[in-house]
């Protein structure tokens, strides 16, 4: 239907303003890079002004229920009341957690401990101790709009070796944010936390990656971090996609505990952290919505 527009019509991005002086030169710049031989983003993942307005109004919530976790978690909870926690505040903000019975899986949050690589599924049985580093991942639905974002807590006395991993893994989120760019290439953002990782030792997990999100929990690109500049997808305004890269200290091979379907382990049993942003693509440069 795009295709078919003049440019005397109005845009198709809602904005009330004709297509010649809204969206065609945009649209034209994408096709050259397609021309080119580019992965470029389908008009599906570019959102509208109103729709990032929303979205922005779920990152809010995002943030809100990890701000209430980091006011709460502590030695001595187990992850099933952090999962009660995440609950009780997202619903208290209008929201629902994202999480819960998306593909089956039957919590409000993931919490991952120590070796734990992602989608650790919160228990009872699992009490936090000192010494332990845990990612808690937020997702929300707002509305009908969606976020996701997620966070790494040192419990007690970390020993110096996972406290710099944990370190390490927000100077990658940061490196990596800054090569968000428009009309730069996801692969740039990949290069950079890659090569910022294994120079300071840690391996990147290959296999999970992050994702577009928005109107839908998960939506085109997946987002590798392993990759190369000037590869992968077109960033271009409009464009909301998560960084999440997962370090390990030891070997990137990864195995997926069979019996819940969803947890992931590190192969070696060495410690693994990740973080999490949810990033738009602006004009400028990029605005954080969640983190």
């Amino acid at each position: 239907m795009h295709n078919r527009l003049m440019r005397n019509d109005l845009c198709w991005c809602g904005s009330q303003i004709k297509y010649k002086k809204c969206h065609a030169e945009f649209d034209d710049r994408i096709k050259d890079y397609k021309r080119q031989g580019h992965i470029v983003p389908p008009k599906s993942i570019i959102k509208t002004s109103e729709q990032i307005s929303k979205i922005r109004e779920s990152g809010k919530v995002n943030i809100a229920v990890l701000d209430y976790i980091a006011e709460n978690i502590e030695a001595g909870i187990t992850t099933e009341n952090i999962n009660e926690l995440v609950y009780k505040k997202t619903i208290e903000l209008g929201g629902v957690p994202a999480q819960l019975h998306y593909k089956g899986f039957s919590k409000n949050v993931c919490t991952s401990v120590n070796d734990q690589v992602c989608h650790g599924i919160p228990s009872k049985n699992v009490v936090l101790r000192n010494g332990d580093i845990i990612n808690v991942d937020v997702s929300t639905n707002y509305k009908g709009y969606f976020s996701d974002s997620s966070r790494m807590f040192c419990i007690g006395d970390v020993d110096a070796k996972k406290e710099r991993l944990v370190g390490v893994v927000g100077e990658c989120i940061e490196l990596g944010l800054k090569q968000v760019q428009p009309w730069g290439f996801l692969g740039d953002m990949g290069q950079a936390i890659h090569e910022h990782a294994t120079n300071n030792g840690y391996s990147v997990v290959r296999e999970i990656g992050g994702h577009g999100i928005g109107l839908a929990f998960h939506e085109e690109p997946w987002v590798s971090y392993v990759s190369k500049q000037k590869t992968e997808m077109l960033m271009v305004p409009g464009m909301i996609f998560t960084i999440e890269p997962m370090l390990n200290m030891g070997t990137d091979k990864i195995f997926l505990d069979q019996k819940n379907g969803w947890t992931f382990y590190t192969a070696d049993g060495q410690p693994s952290a990740q973080s999490e942003i949810m990033v738009l693509v602006t004009n400028e440069g990029h605005e954080i919505l969640a983190y």
